[in-house]
C-alpha cells in the first residue's frame, strides 16, 4: 500500500478481534455506564441458568451452563441497559423536543433510562408526566375512536419475550388487525419467505453441536465479531480443530481473519490469536448469487467428469425440481458469474472441490444475503447448495441463518406476522372466542407507506426505533409526525420517540435484566434464540425506577383499556406469566408442557422438521430453486456507478450507537467515513482522506449524503461501504426485495463525487 496521508480518526488497528482490546472496552463500558462493584455481578449473571439471557444478538451459549457467557458487545448491551443514568421529568422538562432532535443519537441514548410514562405537551414542545392509568385510558380512548383498526401498526423490536410478543399479537387480532411491522422485516425477512419454500421452515436447522461435528463452514454475508459476537468462541473451537471456514464477504473483517478468545488464558497471556478464516473471497456487494450458482455450476462439472459429487439418493427420494436447476446452471455462463462476483472461475472451483470433500457443511450468513433486492431467491440458492449433497438431516450439517435480537425468532413464533397462517387463527379462535382477521396486514415498509399516504393514524411501538431503521429518512420522518396518536415502550430515548404525533406517549419498561415483580411474585420470561432453544430469563438488579412496569403490564394494559368487552382477562395474566405460557401452548405447536420445559437448566428445542429429512412443504420435499441468471440482479448501472452497503460500527448494536469508535476497521472518534477500494478512489481522481458527496443513481427522486471522508480500505472493488443509520438518507423506502419487502441495505447503486471546496 503506498503511503497514505494522515486522516483525523483513521490509523491501523493491528490487533486480532477480541483479546485484550475487548477487556479494555468492556472495563471502559463498566466505567462509563455502571457501578463498579454492582457490574461484575451482573455480567457474571449473563446467560445462566438462574440469570437473565443477554440482552443483545440471539447466539445460543451451551445449555446456559458455562461459565460465564458475555463478549464485549454483550457487555456493553447489559450495561448500557444496566446504566446508572436516568432520564427524569426534570430532565424533560429542561429540554423541548424540538432541541432534543438536533442532537446525535448516541447523546439521545445516552441520556439514560426512562423513569416515568411520559405524554408530549405540543403548547409547551416538551414531554410532561403522566399516571399510567390516564396514559392507558387516553390511548384506548383514541383507538376505539378511529373508523378502522386497519389505521393502526403495530411495530415489534426483536427484544421483546415471547410473553410480551404473544400478548401483543393477540391485542392486535382482538382489536382487528393483522398490521405487524417489526424489525424482523428489515433484516432476515427474506429467511423467513425464502426457506419455507425450499426447506418448509423459515428458521436454521443447526445446533452447536453440529459445529463441534461439522466438516466445513461456510460463511457468506455477516461480521461475528460486531453483530453475533458468541458465535466467535464457536469458529475459535472450529478453527482449532482444523475445520477449514471459507468466508464470503465484501470487506475484510478482522473477526473473520482472526480472533483471540479472552477465555483462553493462553492467548491472552502470550498475546496470540488464532486465525478464523481459512481461505476470505471478496465478492462483490450483491455478488452472492452468482458466486453461488459458480460453486454449484462447478459441483455439476466435477459430477460430470468424476462422479461421486452430488447425494443422488437423498436428491432423488428428498426433493425436486433438480433438473431445471441443474438445466440453468448449464445455461448460466462464467462470463456472467465472474463479472457479477467479481470472483474468477478458478476461486469458485476451489471452493467447489473444498465442498466436495467435506461430508458435513454448514453455511453460515447474515444481512449481506438478506438485505439485497433478490434476498429471498439468493437465500434459496443457499438452500439449494446445500441440498446437492444431503446436508441437512444428519449430524455437522445444515443451514444457519444469523438472526440479530435476541428474540426476533421468538416474536414471530409466537405469532408477531402480518401473514397469519390460517391454522394459527383458527387456533386463536378456538381458545379465545373471537374471529381473528384473516387479510394479511403491513411490513415495515407497507406500514411507513401508510403513514405517508395518510391512511394510518396510529403506531403502537414494543420497543425498537421504527423510524431510524427503516430507509429514507426524508420521507419516513415527517410521515411520523402526521399521526395522530404514536405510542413508545422503550427504555430509553431514541429518535423515533420525538417524531412526536398529534399525541404521543413514552411508557418506561422493564429492561432484561431487572427484576419483574408481579401479584404473583417474581416473574420470569422466555426468549428463542437462533437455534430454537427457548430458555427462560430472569432478571436480578433492583428496576432504575419504581415507576417502571414490564412490557407484558404495558400491552396488557393497553389492550384492557381499549377493549372493554375483551375476551381476554388482560389483568389476570399479568398477575403471573405462566398463564400466557399456558396460552401459547394451547395455540403454538411445539410448546407442549412450555412451563414444565423452561424451568430445566437450557430449555427446549423447538420442532425442526428438515434435521430428520421431513418437509413441511406443499409436496413434502424439498424444493430446488432457479435464480433468474444473474445479471437481472441488477440494472445496467453506468461504469461509474459503485455498490454501496451500509455496515454497523463495533461500537454499535442495530440502531443503538454505543460509542463513535469502529475499532477493528481503524476508525476512532467518527462516524462520517466512506470505505473506497484503492481502485475506485484513483479512478475517481480521489485520494484518501478526501471528502465526497454520494448520491443515489436513477431510483427515483435524487438522495444525497454530502461531505462524507472516503477513505482507502480493504474492500472489494466496485463496493463502498458507510454507516448505517447515517446512510439510510441513500437508500429508497420502496428500492426492496419484492418477495419479502425487505430493504435493500447492501446493494445501493450510487455514484461518488468530490465536495466542493
Amino acid at each position: 500500500m503506498s503511503k497514505r496521508r494522515d486522516v483525523p480518526g483513521i490509523r491501523e488497528y493491528n490487533g486480532p478481534a477480541g483479546g485484550w482490546g475487548a477487556l479494555r472496552a468492556t472495563a471502559q463500558a463498566i466505567h462509563q455506564q455502571m457501578d463498579t462493584l454492582e457490574a461484575p455481578i451482573t455480567l457474571l449473571r449473563t446467560n445462566q441458568p438462574a440469570g437473565f439471557d443477554c440482552p443483545g444478538c440471539a447466539w445460543p451459549d451451551k445449555e446456559h451452563r458455562s461459565t460465564f457467557q458475555f463478549c464485549e458487545n454483550g457487555a456493553k448491551a447489559v450495561t448500557w441497559e444496566a446504566t446508572s443514568k436516568r432520564v427524569t421529568p426534570d430532565f424533560f422538562e429542561a429540554h423541548t423536543v424540538s432541541s432534543l432532535l438536533s442532537l446525535p443519537d448516541f447523546e439521545l441514548e445516552n441520556f439514560g433510562r426512562l423513569t416515568h410514562p411520559m405524554a408530549y405537551d405540543p403548547a409547551t414542545d416538551k414531554f410532561k408526566a403522566v399516571e399510567w392509568d390516564a396514559a392507558y385510558f387516553r390511548i384506548g380512548e383514541i383507538l376505539r375512536g378511529l373508523p378502522s383498526a386497519d389505521q393502526v401498526e403495530f411495530y415489534t423490536s426483536g427484544r421483546a419475550s415471547n410473553e410480551a410478543a404473544y400478548l401483543f399479537q393477540l391485542f392486535a387480532r382482538e382489536y382487528g388487525t393483522n398490521n405487524f411491522p417489526d424489525c424482523s422485516n428489515m433484516c432476515h425477512e427474506a429467511t423467513s419467505v425464502g426457506l419455507p419454500q425450499s426447506i418448509g421452515i423459515g428458521k436454521g436447522t443447526v445446533s452447536l453441536d453440529d459445529f463441534e461435528k461439522t466438516e466445513l463452514i461456510i460463511s457468506i454475508g455477516h461480521n461475528p465479531g460486531t453483530n453475533h459476537p458468541r458465535m466467535m468462541g464457536t469458529l475459535h473451537e472450529a478453527s482449532r480443530r482444523k475445520v477449514p471456514i471459507i468466508v464470503f464477504n465484501p470487506m475484510r473483517e478482522r473477526a473473520l481473519e482472526r480472533f483471540a478468545d479472552p477465555q483462553n488464558f493462553l492467548e491472552m497471556a502470550t498475546y496470540g490469536s488464532t486465525p478464523i478464516a481459512s481461505t476470505y473471497y471478496q465478492v462483490k456487494a450483491g455478488g452472492d448469487a452468482a458466486a453461488l450458482k459458480g460453486i454449484m455450476k462447478a459441483l455439476l462439472a466435477m459430477e460430470t467428469h468424476q462422479g461421486g459429487v452430488m447425494d443422488h439418493a437423498f436428491i432423488s427420494e428428498h426433493t425436486q425440481g433438480f433438473e431445471m436447476l441443474a438445466a440453468d446452471l448449464e445455461a448460466t455462463s462464467w462470463t456472467d458469474i465472474e463479472t457479477a462476483c467479481g470472483l474468477s472461475r478458478a476461486d469458485l472451483e476451489q471452493v467447489a472441490q473444498a465442498y466436495a470433500k467435506s461430508n458435513a457443511t454448514i453455511v453460515t450468513y447474515g444481512m449481506g444475503i438478506t438485505q439485497h433486492n433478490k434476498g429471498t431467491a439468493t437465500v434459496r440458492l443457499v438452500a439449494d447448495l446445500l441440498l446437492l449433497r444431503g446436508n441437512f438431516g444428519k449430524p455437522g450439517a445444515g443451514i444457519c441463518p444469523l438472526r440479530g435480537h435476541s428474540n426476533v425468532q421468538g416474536n414471530r413464533t409466537v405469532g408477531i406476522t402480518e401473514k397469519p397462517s390460517a391454522a394459527f387463527l383458527d387456533r386463536i379462535e378456538a381458545v379465545f372466542g373471537f374471529k381473528p382477521p384473516a387479510t394479511h396486514g403491513h411490513d415495515a415498509v407497507k406500514a411507513m407507506e401508510a403513514m405517508i399516504a395518510g391512511s394510518a393514524k396510529a403506531l403502537i411501538c414494543l420497543g425498537g426505533n421504527f423510524a431510524v431503521a427503516l430507509p429514507d429518512p426524508e420521507r419516513c420522518f415527517p410521515a411520523m409526525k402526521s399521526l395522530d396518536l404514536s405510542v413508545h415502550m422503550g427504555t430509553k430515548l431514541n429518535r423515533s420517540h420525538l417524531l412526536v404525533a398529534r399525541e404521543t406517549f413514552l411508557l418506561p419498561v422493564l429492561g432484561r435484566t431487572e427484576m419483574d415483580i408481579q401479584a404473583g411474585g417474581p416473574q420470569s420470561i422466555t426468549v428463542e434464540d437462533s437455534m430454537s432453544m427457548v430458555h427462560a430469563s430472569a432478571g436480578k438488579l433492583k428496576p432504575a425506577s419504581e415507576h417502571l412496569r414490564s412490557e407484558s403490564a404495558v400491552v396488557a394494559g393497553i389492550a384492557h383499556a381499549t377493549l372493554p368487552q375483551s375476551r381476554v382477562n388482560w389483568r389476570s395474566l399479568i398477575e403471573d406469566y405462566d398463564r400466557i405460557r399456558d396460552l401459547i401452548e394451547r395455540t403454538v405447536p411445539g410448546f407442549e408442557d412450555f412451563n414444565a420445559r423452561i424451568r430445566r437448566p437450557g430449555g427446549f428445542r423447538l420442532p425442526l422438521p428438515p434435521t430428520e429429512r421431513k418437509w413441511p412443504t406443499p409436496s413434502g420435499k424439498a424444493v430446488f430453486s432457479v435464480f433468474d441468471g444473474v445479471r437481472v440482479n441488477y440494472q445496467p448501472w453506468a461504469d461509474d456507478v459503485l455498490r454501496l452497503i451500509t455496515i454497523r460500527s463495533h461500537d454499535q448494536y442495530n440502531t443503538t450507537i454505543y460509542g463513535m469508535d469502529d475499532r477493528y476497521r481503524g476508525v476512532f472518534g467518527r462516524r462520517d467515513i466512506l470505505f473506497m477500494h484503492a481502485s475506485d478512489l484513483a479512478a475517481r481522481g480521489l485520494e484518501h482522506g478526501d471528502r465526497v458527496d454520494i448520491e443515489t443513481v436513477s431510483l427515483g427522486r435524487p438522495l444525497r449524503l454530502e461531505g462524507i471522508t472516503a477513505i482507502e480500505y480493504g474492500i472489494a472493488p466496485g463496493t463502498v461501504a458507510a454507516y448505517y443509520p447515517e446512510a439510510n438518507v441513500l437508500v429508497p423506502l420502496d428500492y426492496i426485495d419484492e418477495a419479502s419487502g425487505t430493504p435493500s441495505y447492501k446493494s445501493i447503486p450510487v455514484r461518488i463525487l468530490r465536495s466542493p471546496q
